[in-house]
């Protein structure tokens, strides 16, 4: 058995192990695959596991070794499913494995814009502190969140888990799902249906899929529905914001600051009008990458692997 990982590095950059995939086969791992490679990569290999690298239906034609795709991630885009579901593939993905990662990753997020620590930390190395006439100092706005409320667009377990969080900074939660659960409501959080959270929140955070439905949600319009000095989250999807109108918000005011770990095109073009916006954080979608959730990636690719080999296969995405 044959088992090729064709851009192993983003989920393993040397700090985890690749023995669970060893055990089930013969295993090649290559750190980043050029698309042009793709098909020479796979080979005569019955299993191919993927990241980001497409596996389009032209590739599943040419390569009809393929017995079955494993994607090391939530998000399955980058596979032709309905191709692979015609020659028989079945194709599996990484459900839930970086819930509380993500959770906490948007509340640092908002935590950064609320005191802007690293900021404040360069400044004092550079001397600003010791050359102050004042006993302390702050170069933006300080923000206590007590008391606040926070309105969450997407209220699956990665938005249950912020809310979690945000409760327990004193804060009260909007949530805004299409499938609600009612026991979840409380004192401190309820539904809301989208203007009244757009209108009513202080902080806007996205936990939403990208859906049409949901994609460019966040765009001169609904922006307009805000409070003035709003701040907005996004550690989901890049495309659920458009980015132009939310550049055009932040340097205006209108929005008082964002922070996004995820952009419309990524890596970020050197185009994107949030390099230049005013009161942004950029990050480079790592929300999901400390080395426990990674882990778990790694634990539920490979089970994802076994159960298919026993004939049982799970988290299959095109059944």
């Amino acid at each position: 058995m044959k088992i090729v990982i064709l851009d192993g590095y983003t989920e393993n950059p040397g700090d985890l192990s690749w023995s669970g995939f060893q055990a089930l086969g013969e295993l090649t791992v290559y750190d980043r695959t050029p698309e042009d490679q793709i098909i020479e990569r796979i080979g005569d290999a019955e299993i191919v596991i993927t990241n980001k690298t497409p596996l389009t239906a032209d590739t599943l034609r040419k390569c009809e070794s393929i017995r079955y795709i494993g994607v090391l991630a939530t998000g399955y885009n980058v596979v032709d499913v309905q191709a692979a579901r015609k020659r028989g593939i079945p194709v599996t993905n990484i459900p839930t494995y970086g819930t509380k990662a993500v959770a906490q990753f948007a509340i640092a997020l908002l935590l950064e814009l609320c005191h802007h620590i690293g900021e404040h930390s360069d400044a004092v190395k550079r001397g600003d502190w010791t050359n102050s006439i004042d006993w302390c100092f702050w170069n933006h706005p300080l923000i206590e969140l007590d008391g606040k409320t926070m309105g969450i667009i997407g209220f699956g377990k990665i938005g249950q888990s912020t809310a979690q969080i945000a409760q327990a900074l004193g804060m009260k939660v909007l949530a805004n799902d299409t499938y609600r659960i009612p026991e979840l409501e409380s004192d401190t959080l309820r539904y809301a249906e989208l203007d009244e959270l757009l209108a009513e929140s202080d902080v806007v955070v996205l936990h939403c899929p990208l859906f049409p439905s949901t994609q460019g949600i966040i765009n001169k319009n609904t922006i307009a529905k805000m409070k003035l000095g709003v701040l907005i989250i996004n550690n989901s999807r890049g495309p659920l914001i458009v980015e132009q109108d939310l550049a055009d918000a932040l340097n205006s005011g209108r929005v008082a600051g964002a922070a996004c770990d995820v952009v419309s095109t990524e890596p970020i073009q050197a185009d994107n009008p949030l390099l230049t916006a005013k009161n942004v954080i950029l990050t480079p979608h790592i929300a999901w990458a400390p080395k426990e959730s990674r882990q778990r990636l790694m634990d539920i690719a490979v089970e994802n692997l076994r159960a298919f080999l026993s004939g049982s296969p799970v988290n299959v995405v095109n059944p």
